[in-house]
């Protein structure tokens, strides 16, 4: 089941993203298995939050529409996290949710990152 648009105590909005029980390994190495999304696990994984300006993602040689897709596909999996702050978009690593259905899986990735 994915949860919808939620608004927090803040009255900031999260898109929708699956509940941490419905998150598929499948799905997850599916998201991770291209070298755009990738480098984000590996830019989100210091576990701060980032805008979806390219440059600020170190991706500024792609389209902020391509950057955008690599974005949905990893939050539709369930990787990742996303904020919406009037017209902005922030981005975080569901890192705890993730060690919970998977533990181990993402430091052994990150740390197999070669960059």
């Amino acid at each position: 089941m994915v949860q919808e648009q939620e608004q927090d105590p803040e009255g900031d909005e999260w898109l929708p993203q699956p509940d941490v029980a419905d998150i598929e390994l499948v799905k997850v190495l599916h998201a991770l298995g291209d070298p755009v999304r990738l480098w984000l696990l590996k830019v989100y994984s210091d576990g701060e939050q980032y805008s979806c300006a390219p440059d600020a993602l170190g991706l500024g040689h792609l389209h902020k529409s391509t950057v955008s897709h690599h974005m949905r596909i990893m939050r539709e999996a369930g990787v990742t996290s996303t904020r919406v702050v009037g017209r902005n978009r922030y981005v975080s690593l569901r890192r705890e949710d993730l060690d919970t259905r998977f533990p181990g899986f993402l430091d052994a990735l990150i740390k197999s990152l070669p960059y």
